[in-house]
């Protein structure tokens, strides 16, 4: 299996992500044009981790996005369902306490973490609904969820340019620089078929979340959304 579908079977993308965790966080950088980056320090100040406080980092994969949390002082757990992915973070970082697991029905008790955070992740599971309600599950109440996803752009003539390059940019570049180019054309596809800021905030909402709103990044690209557990 090199590139999943828009159904997004668990076996079919974790075997994806499996296949492109060696090159996976340099393949990142070079498609995003360095802005990959700067986005993990907007996720790592939204979260604003503190010495003492247990944070969840889902769909961590290689756990780069996890070394900021614990430089705060944080005790993070770095989770994701590729075993690949968690290989390749563990020969990284053997001082994280890399888990397997997966995002709709995750292997921790209720109201454990102080915040949990996700990026890049949630479109790839298969029930985002489920995901939400989870989350929340093992968040305190009080507790904060950050979730960093690719979104919609915001100015109409920029957002056809973007989706210009999605879909005709992004394969060829991904061919030069990726062990798996196939599955970033899977990739491209979910980004287009993602909801909108406005309609994620939504299911934050119906999935139990409190104070939701939203911050865009990079003319929206990207979107920040936050939460608290009630």
């Amino acid at each position: 299996m090199t590139r999943a579908s828009l159904d997004k079977q668990p076996h079919e993308v974790a075997s994806m992500f499996d296949d492109v965790a060696a090159k996976y966080d340099i393949t990142n950088d070079v498609l995003s044009l360095g802005q990959t980056r700067l986005w993990r320090k907007a996720v790592a100040r939204a979260v604003d981790a503190r010495p003492g406080e247990r944070v969840l980092d889902l769909a961590a994969g290689t756990a780069t996005s996890s070394l900021p949390f614990a430089e705060a002082g944080a005790t993070v757990v770095p989770c994701d369902f590729s075993l690949g992915m968690l290989r390749e973070g563990k020969r990284r970082h053997p001082e994280l306490p890399l888990t397997a697991g997966d995002a709709t029905r995750l292997p921790f008790a209720d109201g454990v973490f102080d915040a949990v955070t996700i990026s890049f992740g949630l479109r790839n599971v298969q029930d985002t609904d489920a995901a939400l309600r989870e989350l929340l599950r093992v968040t305190r109440p009080g507790g904060r969820v950050v979730i960093c996803e690719f979104s919609h752009p915001v100015w109409a003539p920029f957002r056809t340019v973007y989706s210009e390059y999605l879909m005709r940019a992004l394969p060829p570049v991904a061919t030069a620089v990726s062990s798996n180019p196939d599955a970033y054309v899977y990739l491209a596809d979910s980004i287009r078929a993602w909801p909108d800021q406005p309609a994620l905030a939504a299911l934050l909402q119906q999935a139990g979340w409190s104070k939701v709103a939203w911050r865009n990044l990079t003319g929206g690209i990207v979107a920040l959304h936050r939460g608290i557990r009630g």
